[in-house]
């Protein structure tokens, strides 16, 4: 009984060596088709980036450039008209301008929350002509 239990795990052990000693791979000769098809994802892979990288270069840094240009242009004929206009105190101001029903929380409630130190035109009267800096 003791010599047959050591035949068999001496067998055993003897077939474990010789899996661990011969390796298998996936890649036959005769090729896998779960390895065919990763092939193909890769190679698909490529291409598909090359476009991208291709329509990224070609296309999208042109489209910006002309867009930049064109805001560049539209930006510089807004600001020519004004040239055309009275000055910010001559203008007239109507009572539809700077409608306010009560003041605003902060502050001394006649600047809004994203005020920037410019005087509106509903405000000229209140700041001197000297200190309207109007730099536009």
């Amino acid at each position: 009984m003791f010599a047959s239990r050591q035949a068999r795990t001496a067998s055993r052990f003897a077939a474990q060596l010789r899996a661990a000693a011969q390796r298998r791979f996936a890649s036959s000769s005769t090729g896998n088709e779960f390895i065919k098809e990763r092939q193909h994802i890769k190679e698909h892979a490529k291409g598909t980036t090359e476009l991208w990288k291709k329509i990224s270069i070609y296309g999208v840094i042109p489209a910006l450039a002309l867009s930049g240009a064109n805001a560049w242009y539209l930006w510089r004929a807004h600001w020519e008209h004004w040239d055309h206009m009275p000055p910010l105190e001559e203008r007239t101001e109507y009572p539809y301008q700077n409608i306010r029903t009560k003041n605003y929380q902060w502050g001394d409630g006649d600047k809004t929350l994203l005020y920037v130190g410019r005087p509106r035109a509903a405000t000229l009267d209140a700041v001197p002509a000297s200190k309207a800096m109007l730099t536009m």
